[in-house]
This record gives C-alpha cells, sequence and structure tokens, in this order.
C-alpha cells in the first residue's frame, strides 16, 4: 500500500514540476512566471518529498522530508514577493494584457513605501502651508 501511495504521489508531484516548467516558458512577463513557478514547483515537490517519505518508510527521513516541505512552504512565497517587488521597483514591464496596475500611484519610488490612498492626493511633506 505505501508503494503505491508513493508511486502516485511522485507522479502527481512530476507531474506539477512538469507543468511549473511549461508555464515559465508560456507565460507572457516575469509576474506571471514567477506565480506559476512558486505555486507548481513547490506544490511538486511537497508530493515529491512525500513520496520518498511513504518509499522508505524510516521516521528519520520522514521528519526531514516534513522539514523540507515546511522550508519550502515558508520560503518560497516569501522568496517571489520579494523578487516581484524588486522588479516592480526597478520598472520591468508588465504584459501588455494587463487590466490594472493597482500599485501605480500607491508607491513611493524614493522611499519604496506602500500608501493607503493614491500619492498624488496626499500633502507633501516638504510643502509649505498656505498663507491666507
Amino acid at each position: 500500500m505505501n508503494e503505491l501511495v508513493g508511486d502516485v504521489l511522485m507522479i502527481v508531484g512530476a507531474s506539477f514540476v512538469l507543468l511549473a516548467s511549461v508555464g515559465i516558458l508560456r507565460m507572457p512577463d516575469l509576474f506571471t512566471r514567477m506565480q506559476t513557478a512558486t505555486k507548481a514547483a513547490t506544490l511538486g515537490i511537497t508530493c515529491i518529498l512525500l513520496a520518498v517519505a511513504f518509499l522508505m518508510q524510516d521516521w528519520s527521513v520522514g521528519l526531514r522530508a516534513t522539514l523540507a516541505i515546511m522550508f519550502f512552504l515558508l520560503t518560497a512565497p516569501v522568496a517571489a514577493h520579494m523578487i516581484g517587488r524588486a522588479a516592480y521597483f526597478v520598472g520591468v514591464p508588465l504584459w501588455s494584457g494587463t487590466i490594472t496596475d493597482e500599485l501605480r500611484g500607491h508607491y513611493d519610488m524614493r522611499t519604496h513605501r506602500l500608501s493607503a490612498g493614491p500619492l498624488d492626493a496626499r500633502p507633501s511633506a516638504t510643502a509649505k502651508p498656505s498663507e491666507n
């Protein structure tokens, strides 16, 4: 039974990793490629590591597989977010089919801070108050 579960998980994991690689090739811009690579590859690696844990049937291998899965689940989204944020800062172009850029007008490119409202609507810190 463990071999069957391990084999199925290995096939599912390899399929997700293959899907991630095809997604990286087919997606039109950096941001959608990152999303594909992060989600599908992490799910594929998780299934492969679970398959290894089932096939080895040793508690130490299972513990290492669990720790590796937790590492991937914690670091992959953070890394993708940081790469995407850096790409947005340096001006990597969005796909031409992108409908809205929700961050446009909300990022201060000097301080790299995100504001709740549009930056044009906020009073400037260096602006002098008007005299009546």
